[in-house]
């Protein structure tokens, strides 16, 4: 063994799951007593690869069960693709592929984009996970995040420094945020050392954190974190669609509410798992898994126990397979919402509700369980926020949820229509027909745009306030609407009623945000309303002057 070996000791960092505040996985650092091995890893890739593997192996000493975090440098991964001495050492300490994230770190400047994508993708197909690190303050290429679409993202700790204050840094976590949603990852933030910084992360969006505010790095795992009171309600995925009504598919992903899985090979005896579930009294049940790391069977902690506590249960089972006392095991895949999972749970037996669902991969592996508790709680925060949303009048949403899901559009690349509805001379309504009346209508007209939205996925609908509403559909999906609400006759007291439509037509990269296709939207709005006196649709694109007359007729004609 290399002396410098003898000066070098490893740290470990608890990364935290801010839905649960539970500890996710652990970062192992490298802290040399004496000399600079880190910079000599930076220029030496075999120097680094087995500072990662002797990184797992500390972690062996420490009979932790968590996942683990071990950092490489981007250019080692390039020059030395299969990692041996990380792949050894992750064998030879019993652990499985899919239990290891690679935090890749800069410099990625000089990095052949090609090789390094090829590396990765070798990585993946035996299971590790891929983690960008240090991202807002390196050189890692926005382009480059794209083609990597990493597990996780872990933004720098400098990013978190007056995170709370600065809206320009609130700004950048939530877009990097956006982006995880699409690139499917998760987002991590780094330096989380007050109340108001773990506050501010929430609020942006990340769904796990480091930072010595939970705990610091030290030579033993800790034993437990601090995690102060969440927010009234957290940050949780929106979940509505048109109509305001929400989506029972859609809502927080399960990568969300991810917990470590204690896994056993599928041959473990019985008083193996025993031996397990007593020495680990966190650990709620156990997975029975085949050598590809797959689910076969599941064990529930006190179901198991219970049957083993009996007169002669562990004279009748202890040396036997733990299988005879497993139940098929229930899985979602890393791709699902906490809805699917609670589809699961409810379709199965009743006496398995409890049980925790494995979370597995494209290849069916298993990457972690989640908690049902877990998931009814995001679930009943979700339906909260929304309701706190939505207009107390029709039900439906703000402005806002129309114009996040048209931003997120742009980013996609998607072409949409966005169009605007009002009641002609609703202030004259009220005044000639009284309140009433006018609530009546707004309430009558919010019913056929949620009705009309009900049978159109991609539509959104929106009720800004007052007699105003959004709606954001596919580019030839906004006739439905015109004549759900301009080809009906409307009435408030016994008073005729005229409605107005505007659509701003918008093809992928006419805009550049939501603002945009609302300027866009109110030169037509003008020229809806100086139609003739009869409900009425004008129809425009960004950029162009002049507009398509859809229903209704110019004075004069």
């Amino acid at each position: 063994m290399p002396a410098w070996t003898d000066q070098l000791r490893f740290a470990f960092q608890p990364v935290v799951n801010l839905a649960t505040g539970s500890v996710t996985a652990l970062e192992i650092l490298a802290r040399p007593e004496r000399g600079d091995v880190l910079t000599a890893a930076r220029r030496s890739a075999d120097l680094d690869d087995e500072l990662a593997g002797l990184a797992v192996r500390s972690a062996a000493r420490q009979e932790t069960l968590l996942p683990l975090h071990v950092n490489v440098f981007a250019t080692t991964l390039v020059e030395l693709p299969g990692l041996t001495a990380l792949r050894k050492a992750v064998h030879d300490a019993g652990r499985r592929p899919w239990e290891i994230t690679v935090d890749l770190g800069g410099p990625f400047t000089h990095v052949p984009r090609r090789a390094l994508l090829e590396a990765v993708a070798g990585l993946r197909q035996d299971g590790y996970r891929i983690c960008a690190d240090g991202v807002g303050d390196g050189d890692l290429p926005l382009r480059l995040l794209g083609d990597l679409a990493p597990d996780l993202v872990k933004l720098d700790a400098s990013l978190c420094e007056g995170l709370d204050d600065d809206r320009g840094r609130r700004a950048a976590v939530a877009a990097m945020r956006q982006l995880c949603e699409v690139l499917g990852s998760l987002l991590a933030v780094e330096g989380v050392e007050t109340e108001r910084q773990y506050a501010a992360v929430r609020e942006a969006g990340a769904q796990l954190a480091q930072g010595f505010l939970f705990a610091p790095p030290a030579r033993r795992p800790a034993a437990g974190v601090y995690v102060p009171e969440p927010p009234e309600y957290g940050p949780v995925a929106s979940a509505y669609v048109g109509g305001g009504r929400p989506l029972p598919p859609a809502g927080p992903p399960v990568t969300q509410f991810l917990q470590p899985a204690a896994l056993l090979p599928m041959s473990a005896s019985a008083g193996a798992v025993r031996s397990h579930l007593t020495g680990f009294p966190g650990v709620s049940g156990v997975l029975l898994v085949d050598p590809d790391g797959v689910p076969v069977r599941a064990i529930d902690r006190d179901r198991f126990l219970l049957s083993l506590s009996g007169r002669y249960g562990h004279a009748l089972y202890a040396d036997r397979p733990a299988l005879r006392l497993a139940d098929r095991p229930r899985t979602v895949g890393a791709d699902a919402t906490a809805w699917e999972v609670l589809d699961v749970v409810t379709g199965g037996h009743r006496d398995r509700t409890g049980d925790d669902v494995a979370v597995v991969d494209e290849q069916g592996r298993c990457v972690g369980v989640v908690h049902l508790a877990d998931i009814l709680r995001a679930l009943a925060e979700s339906r909260v926020e929304e309701a706190a949303r939505l207009n107390p009048l029709t039900r439906l949403p703000g402005s806002d949820a129309v114009n996040a899901e048209v931003d997120r559009r742009i980013a996609d690349g998607r072409a949409f229509a966005l169009s605007w509805l009002d009641v002609d001379g609703f202030k004259q309504v009220n005044d000639g027909a009284g309140f009433a009346a006018g609530d009546t209508l707004i309430r009558a007209v919010g019913h056929a745009l949620a009705r009309t939205a009900a049978e159109l996925p991609a539509a959104r609908v929106g009720h800004i306030g007052g007699d105003d509403f959004l709606v954001l559909a596919g580019p030839g999906e906004v006739e439905p609407f015109a004549a759900a609400v301009l080809d009906a006759p409307w009435s408030a007291g016994g008073l005729p009623v005229t409605l107005s439509l505007a659509t701003v037509e918008c093809a992928p990269g006419s805009v550049r945000g939501h603002e945009e296709a609302a300027a866009a939207l109110a030169p037509l709005k003008k020229a809806a309303k100086a139609l003739a006196e009869a409900s009425s649709w004008v129809a425009g694109r960004p950029g162009t002057r002049g507009h398509e007359v859809r229903r209704g007729r110019r004075r004069g004609d």
